[in-house]
């Protein structure tokens, strides 16, 4: 559904919760009117969720908030992000995969590029020691998310010998970039395409004149590190800011004065949270063909 041009979602069994359902890059100025659009078609949420956008990071409203974080690259160029940002070793990785026959291009956006996309999602159901949510779908399915924002858009790609092996959807906000997909095929991994594609949308940044590009959440409150450790080899920061909840009934003003809206994960101590990753891991890697 959508409200106030931003389209909302609800999500939850036992507590619903209403979100926008591309809060990455659809910002929330007027949180009553969709609070309001939701009580008129009568849909049965129990909280409404939102943040804010970074660099605003002072709170602009007055309902309940938590801090949540995003893993944001600050942006002066290019060349200061190669030589000072990022660590020897990744400055080789990037210059290795070219030297490899990798050859990372802005694309443009057609049936080739989906077709490539649709492949890498399909090389294994299962990614990073976890099933892989994009795993199974079709062209159509994969065009109509990657069309979605194409008009504020840069569509990287990593080729090898004229194949796509991996992809970035880099989408401008502002004075920022989001990107998404991030993703490449894992039977050319020892070429190092993640890092030259983000060395790639760093440099499209850079040439835009923008001051942050932002890649997902910092921590996830998983327990898993290896993402985050990628992040910061890649000169991210963690940065805090406010995300706010919004009751619209009893229940969901209960079960947020219980600290309950965080879901079932987030009561699970990060040790044993890690220990029962670390066993995902093993058993998904026995099922997985790649």
């Amino acid at each position: 559904m959508t409200l106030e041009s931003i389209e909302t979602y609800v999500a939850g069994k036992f507590l619903k919760i209403a979100r926008p359902k591309d809060e990455w890059i659809d910002d929330v100025e007027d949180p009553e009117s969709i609070i309001r659009g939701l009580e008129a078609r009568n849909i049965k949420a129990d909280l409404f969720t939102f943040w804010q956008r970074f660099p605003g990071t002072k709170p602009n409203f007055q309902y309940y908030m938590e801090w949540d974080n995003w893993a944001v690259l600050p942006i002066t160029s290019y060349e200061n992000w190669f030589d000072h940002q990022i660590n020897r070793k990744l400055r080789a990785k990037i210059r290795k995969a070219p030297k490899l026959g990798v050859d990372v291009k802005i694309a443009p956006f057609n049936d080739e590029y989906i077709t490539g996309v649709t492949k890498i999602f399909n090389e294994t159901p299962f990614r990073q020691g976890k099933k892989f949510a994009h795993y199974g779908k079709t062209f159509q399915q994969v065009k109509e998310e990657l069309s979605k924002e194409s008009a504020r858009t840069d569509f990287i790609g990593a080729y090898y010998q004229g194949e796509m092996i991996g992809f970035i959807q880099q989408v401008y906000v502002k004075d920022g970039a989001f990107p998404f997909g991030g993703v490449s095929l894992i039977a050319h991994r020892d070429k190092s395409p993640n890092n030259a594609m983000l060395a790639k949308a760093v440099e499209a940044c850079s040439s835009r004149g923008l001051k942050y590009l932002v890649y997902g959440h910092f921590d996830y409150g998983t327990g898993e590190g290896g993402l985050t450790e990628f992040k910061v080899h890649n000169g991210f920061q963690k940065e805090l800011v406010p995300r706010y909840y919004v009751p619209l009934t009893a229940k969901g003003s209960i079960c947020l004065r219980l600290k309950l809206h965080h879901g079932k994960k987030r009561m699970i101590p990060k040790k044993l949270m890690r220990f029962l990753i670390a066993i995902r891991k093993i058993w998904y890697s026995k099922s997985s063909p790649v």
